[in-house]
């Protein structure tokens, strides 16, 4: 079971991407569009109804590490541990990296990091919920990827 855990962690780690990105395309921007309706502008305070999303999958986490652990029941545990990761990466990422809801670093300078910037300003340049584009967090079009390689490539070369 001790090689098995960390194997149902990673997947289920990279399941939340999907699970991330049908649930920003059908849910936040369709039946559940008035939480996450700020978050696609600019308005006064720290926090956003978008923060509620934070719950609807902390909770599930919380009660698989809480229930599987009361129970012995291991595989659960360690997919409650993916969401976590998952959720923790996300916090870094999209409010620390992208949003700058907290200052605590400045651009990661690789590629990679760039392309997660680009396909998010694209997602954002629609205000509305329909023509949304780029859902995900973590995997992102190619095309944003290589065009975000050359643009590096060539602040390296000036260098």
């Amino acid at each position: 079971m001790i090689v098995l855990g960390p194997v149902v962690l990673i997947l289920s780690f990279l399941g939340m991407e999907f699970m991330a990105w049908f649930t920003h395309k059908y849910v936040m921007h369709g039946l559940m569009w008035r939480f996450h309706k700020d978050h696609h502008q600019v308005e006064k305070g720290f926090f956003e109804r978008n923060d509620v999303f934070f719950m609807i999958y902390a909770i599930p986490s919380w009660l698989l590490i809480m229930l599987g652990s009361m129970n012995g029941l291991w595989i659960p545990v360690w997919i409650g541990f993916g969401i976590l990761a998952y959720g923790i990466c996300y916090f870094l990422i999209h409010d620390v990296y992208i949003h700058r809801r907290f200052k605590w670093f400045r651009d990661v300078d690789h590629p990679y990091f760039y392309a997660i910037r680009k396909a998010h300003k694209i997602h954002h340049k629609h205000l509305g919920k329909e023509q949304g584009e780029c859902f995900g967090m973590l995997v992102v079009p190619r095309k944003f990827y290589q065009e975000a390689k050359k643009t590096y490539m060539l602040k390296k070369e000036k260098k």
